[in-house]
């Protein structure tokens, strides 16, 4: 299978590129600084160079090509602005399933957070609630599109050992989960078309990944 992956250099996605090209798929990682690319072989992904906050939707259809999947795992990260929440969290996330749907692409899983049902509390840091915004939008923007995805929302996350026993359910409730663990349910979901239109909590739990996934439904 091959898997392009957007947000290549994160922490969620070395650990996914890793696993995938562990089992012998072909992971491909976008990157927006090119000397993150030698982190992306050393993690066993072919690193591709595309800044998706400048891309246009004909340039990252190209790196689409012959792609069995798509993951948005990509962030604008800490100590970005609140508009830049937006350009990276939902704009490129966007872009992404734009360049998708051109490229043939049918499978899509987002990366995006727990806590967006809900606005954002009053007193709320403004950055942090453009992030809570932005990723809410970019779920229902992709809900609306003709692709088979899924949206997992992650809880607190950790850099962890991996347990391998996770909840992963419609409403999970407060928690947290390693990044390892998440990376391990990503491919899993790559594996389980069942789980297209659902949108999915996760954080550690009494059930193992495998187990938890196969659950898992729309």
């Amino acid at each position: 299978m091959r898997v392009v992956i957007a947000g290549g250099h994160g922490k969620i996605a070395l650990l996914l590129q890793r696993h995938l090209a562990g089992r012998g798929d072909t992971p491909v990682g976008l990157i927006r600084n090119p000397e993150q690319a030698a982190t992306l072989r050393a993690a066993g992904a072919t690193p591709v160079v595309c800044d998706l906050e400048h891309a246009d939707v004909t340039e990252v259809a190209a790196h689409l090509d012959r792609a069995d999947a798509v993951i948005f795992a990509a962030g604008a990260g800490p100590g970005s602005s609140a508009a830049r929440k937006d350009s990276v969290d939902r704009g490129a996330a966007a872009l992404l399933a734009d360049a998708a749907t051109r490229a043939g692409v049918h499978r899509y899983l987002l990366v995006s957070s727990m806590g967006v049902d809900d606005p954002p509390a009053a007193g709320t840091d403004d950055v942090w609630a453009a992030y809570l915004r932005a990723k809410r939008a970019a779920e229902d923007d992709l809900r609306g599109r003709a692709l088979a995805w899924t949206v997992l929302r992650p809880g607190q996350l950790t850099d962890n050992e991996p347990n391998g026993r996770v909840t992963l359910t419609r409403h999970a409730g407060r928690g947290a989960i390693s990044r390892a663990d998440v990376a391990h349910v990503l491919a899993a979901l790559l594996d389980t078309p069942g789980t297209a239109g659902a949108t999915l909590e996760l954080v550690d739990g009494p059930t193992p990944i495998a187990d938890a996934v196969q659950a898992a439904h729309a």
